[in-house]
């Protein structure tokens, strides 16, 4: 055992036969404090290990109880909510002195004046700049619903009004969402997300009707939309089936049809008449088409729906336009202020379709290839580069020749290739609820231009290839790197040139979860817009700069997923630089941006009526902002640095590259595995293949998705995704890395990331829990207790551990972080560290950890149940998969032996006793199950204290 956790312990072991208990805050703050100062003079001491070994010796005297811990956690967590939502006001920018209204009215007057001493621009100049859409906001569902809708609203409450009261809540922590509750939850925002585009709108409406009053009514302003994915999609789920999209996408039509209901009851009844009889008639029929729609169909159900879906789909009114005439009537009957109001409303249908949202579904390139495989014998690999201009060829050729075929709800319901059965779906979403709307179609995990021509065979096929947006994901390394590459094989096909040129459109998909979570966050982003650059000189090659380059970053609301840490408007920045604005436009291409708003956690952007209009005027100002601000010359000094720039970004990935590889860090993951955060989502934390499963021990990091991963690196307290590398590639060029901090906007909002994580992040807590997992420190401490019992505890403790044999290479892996941290330090002397309360929470959590593991040893032998043995059952509980263990021990030692007194068997038996194991219960296992739920909901602090959960 090395000389510092020798050290670490024996100062974690003292005897304080005096010390103070640590029940109340100010007295564990102020422990604490005194404990971090003696850190500074002796580099051997750990003062996590030592804070938490204080407080577990206070558990196991009763000096402390778990209700003084309970209280402990419960203030620590609601402090850090509180400041969470003084963070998210500042950040949507509601803290702007100038009223949103005022924002929105200033920024329509400037579209019509850009000089308020100058002539209007040109009415048809107006309306090419207002009604083209410039950014979508795109609701995920994606599994960050970390605590109960109540907290959420809490959180969004005190935002929007400083001074709110945070009400009584016992418990933060969620109930497992289903798929139902994220739709609901994320309507609900994107409501109050449409209201506020409406007020922005409205805004340009009246502008127009103030400057052109004879011809404003035919403006439709449509520059901010949303769009959604909640419910469609299908990648890496199988619990969504075809019925379950049409569903919710006939759902997000009422929403919409009822929104217009509700926005006419505002208006003069005579005017409207018309309209609202249409839309009644609209609404009873998409009701009885959702009522129709099976949950688990059957032939005979999907009959029946298919009836009521094609039947009633005039009625339910599938295109806007369908609506023209009455729009027009009731315009000419309506005063200039309702005149205003309709036309607001009219916008509003017009730039989302027949849904409260756009839709895209997604699915992955695999499941594209599957069905290529089985319907045109494509049986090669495209994987193999050897045979990738073979599969090239062959779906060119097959583009030749295929001819539409018909498509219907039968079809669906035998298809059993899920690519084919998504695609055959939009075809019904395209022909019976929507006609007017595209649909995007998502392909994550593209690696080869193979898979956008198979989606786009596919498409062909089912007579729905100008419909859809076919858009390729760039996330993994080897995609952004090759992402060039795979755009050009796509475009040397004549059919995806075609393709590309009828739809006016090309989409692409960038993301930061994967790509960050194995190069790095700050690699992420640097091959991220290099990889934009490359688009534009693709285009350019191609003859296609006519066509309009749509930019998805599928960003989430963390710095682990690549959302900006302090401010929306540098969010937007970030992930859209002007540099590589400027290029697009400069070679004469339309740019359209879409941004992830990431559920739950995105939808406090858009948790109030207030917080949603601050939210729409931010993204408001920067999409306007290259109409209305143009720029000269990009001057950032990063872009002088190209050598700088390539070395150093190179240098991160690698690091962080060599530690995703390193066994240690799997380790450490999957220590605990995902039990240190309950499900926050209806998707699985852990990857899996239809009807499979992951082993409960983490053998590699791929093994978890994104967000869990980035989830337990913040509860490890170190947010590795986002700092490893960073200490090697500063120590390549200090000098450059220093000038650049101050000087460069580009590479300082890159920085923002970093310095958050260092805030929340600390070595100590690292170290902590990996000395938790060695075996020989629990036989130091064993050598140190004085009471037998306690003794042969720790004892059992540590040769438990041996069995997990986890202690040499979570060590190696901790050297690696913390060299790398050092270095970083010499680079960067001043930068941020954890602060106490943080520290107090991880500390509270170890000590929860050692009270848990040392009591079960306390659980008596049994025999195996259904395969379970004493020895797996001391596993799952190092892991802390508690659920699971209290299952076992619930079969094994029953609370209760009654039977019923009033049967009869045949003799006299024995008085009945009480129950044999009710003292197990007491004393063991339901105490394991208090730190449990205590480790759970200090969890949900943590989340709140950084601001976003994974």
């Amino acid at each position: 055992m090395s000389e510092t956790v020798e050290t670490v312990e024996t100062h974690a072991a003292e005897p304080a036969p005096a010390a103070p208990s640590l029940a109340s805050l100010d007295t564990l703050r102020t422990v604490a404090a005194r404990i971090l100062e003696r850190r500074a003079r002796d580099p051997f001491a750990n003062p996590v290990m030592a804070i938490a070994m204080r407080l577990s010796r206070q558990l196991d005297d009763g000096t402390i109880t778990f209700a003084d811990i309970a209280g402990l956690i419960r203030t620590l967590r609601d402090e850090a909510l509180i400041a969470r939502a003084g963070r998210l006001r500042r950040y949507v920018g509601l803290d702007n002195p100038v009223p949103v209204e005022a924002r929105f009215e200033e920024l329509a007057a400037r579209l019509v004046r850009p000089d308020p001493q100058d002539s209007p621009v040109p009415f048809a100049q107006f309306r090419r700049a207002v009604e083209r859409a410039r950014f979508s906001a795109v609701f995920t569902a994606h599994p960050t619903f970390a605590v109960k809708p109540e907290v959420y609203a809490a959180i969004a409450a005190i935002a929007d009004t400083p001074g709110t009261a945070l009400p009584p809540i016992d418990s933060h922590r969620p109930s497992p969402p289903t798929l139902d509750d994220e739709f609901i939850w994320a309507t609900a925002a994107m409501s109050r997300g449409r209201d506020a585009i409406d007020r922005l709108n409205r805004a340009m409406i009246a502008a127009a009707a103030d400057c052109w009053p004879q011809s404003w009514r035919s403006v439709l302003p449509c520059p901010i939309t949303l769009s959604s994915w909640v419910g469609y999609d299908t990648d890496g789920r199988t619990d969504i089936g075809w019925s379950d999209t049409i569903r919710l996408r006939l759902r997000m039509k009422s929403l919409q049809l009822s929104r217009l209901r509700t926005q006419l009851d505002t208006l003069d009844d005579t005017a409207t008449a018309a309209l609202r009889t249409r839309l009644d008639t609209a609404l009873d029929t998409v009701a009885a088409q959702i009522a129709a729609c099976p949950s688990n169909p059957t032939p005979e159900q999907s009959a029946d729906f298919a009836r009521a879906l094609i039947g009633g789909a005039s009625d339910a009114i599938r295109n806007p336009d369908d609506l023209a005439a009455d729009f027009n009537a009731a315009m000419d009957a309506l005063p200039p202020a309702g005149q205003i109001s309709l036309a607001t409303f009219r916008a509003g249908l017009v730039g989302h379709g027949m849904g409260l949202a756009h839709t895209q579904v997604r699915l992955n390139a695999t499941q594209l290839h599957n069905v290529v495989r089985q319907r045109l014998g494509l049986t090669d690999s495209p994987e193999h580069p050897a045979r990738r201009r073979a599969l090239l060829a062959a779906i060119n050729e097959h583009l030749d020749t295929t001819v539409a075929v018909p498509v219907d709800i039968g079809a669906i319901l035998v298809e059993q290739t899920s690519a084919a059965r998504l695609m055959m779906t939009v075809a019904q979403i395209a022909k019976h609820i929507d006609t007017a709307s595209p649909v995007r179609f998502l392909i994550a995990e593209t690696e080869g231009g193979y898979t956008l021509l198979a989606a786009l065979w596919l498409a062909t096929l089912f007579g729905i290839a100008d419909r859809i947006e076919i858009s390729p994901l760039f996330e993994t390394a080897d995609a952004l790197e090759r992402g060039a590459q795979v755009i050009e094989e796509a475009l040397r096909s004549p059919h995806w040139r075609a393709y590309l040129r009828r739809t006016g459109k090309m989409a692409l998909q960038f993301g930061y979860s994967d790509s960050g979570r194995y190069v790095g966050q700050l690699a992420a982003t640097y091959l991220i817009e290099r990889l934009r650059l490359k688009v534009v000189d693709l285009l350019v090659r191609h003859k296609l700069t006519e066509v309009e380059v749509i930019l998805f970053d599928t960003h989430g609301e963390s710095i682990g997923r690549g959302a900006h840490p302090f401010s929306l408007a540098d969010r937007l920045d970030y992930i859209s630089p002007i540099r590589s604005w400027q290029y697009f436009l400069s070679n004469g291409l339309a740019l359209r941006e879409e941004s992830a708003i990431q559920g739950g956690d995105g939808y406090l952007l858009m948790g109030t009526e207030r917080l949603a209009e601050a939210t729409i005027a931010t993204i408001a100002a920067h999409a306007f902002s290259q109409t209305l601000d143009p720029k000269g010359p990009d001057t950032d000094p990063v872009y002088d640095e190209p050598d700088f720039s390539a070395d150093f970004f190179t240098a991160v990935a690698t690091e962080m590259q060599a530690l995703v590889e390193d066994p240690g860090y799997a380790a450490v993951l999957g220590a605990f595995g995902p039990s240190l955060i309950d499900r926050t989502g209806s998707r699985p934390p852990a990857r899996q293949s239809d009807g499979g499963s992951v082993s409960a021990r983490i053998r590699h990091p791929r093994e978890l998705r994104a967000i869990p991963n980035n989830a337990l690196l913040q509860q490890l307290g170190w947010c590795a995704n986002t700092l490893q590398g960073l200490g090697a590639a500063a120590a390549r060029h200090p000098e450059t890395f220093d000038a650049l901090r101050d000087d460069s906007p580009r590479f300082r909002r890159a920085l923002d990331f970093a310095e958050h994580a260092l805030a929340h992040s600390s070595t100590d807590v690292l170290r902590a829990i990996v000395v938790s997992l060695d075996p020989g420190v629990w036989l130091d401490r064993a050598d140190h207790a004085t009471d037998p019992a306690h003794r042969q505890a720790l004892v059992g403790v540590a040769r438990a551990l041996e069995r997990f044999d986890l202690w040499a290479i979570t060590q190696s892996m901790f050297r690696r972080i913390q060299s790398d941290h050092l270095a970083l330090r010499v680079a960067w002397p001043d930068m941020p560290q954890m602060a106490l309360d943080t520290l107090l929470l991880h500390a509270i959590r170890i000590a929860l950890i050692d009270h848990l593991w040392t009591l079960s040893t306390r659980i008596p032998y049994f025999s195996p149940r259904h395969g379970v043995t004493r020895e797996a059952l001391d596993d799952m509980i190092l892991r802390l998969e508690i659920p699971t263990a209290q299952r076992v021990l619930a079969e094994a030692f029953p609370a209760s032996a009654e039977i019923s007194q009033t049967l009869d068997f045949g003799e006299p038996g024995p008085q009945m006793q009480e129950a044999s194991y009710s003292r197990e219960h007491a004393e063991i296992f339901r105490p394991i199950q208090t730190c449990f739920d205590l480790i759970r909901e200090i969890s949900i602090a943590v989340a709140h204290d950084i601001g976003a959960f994974g």
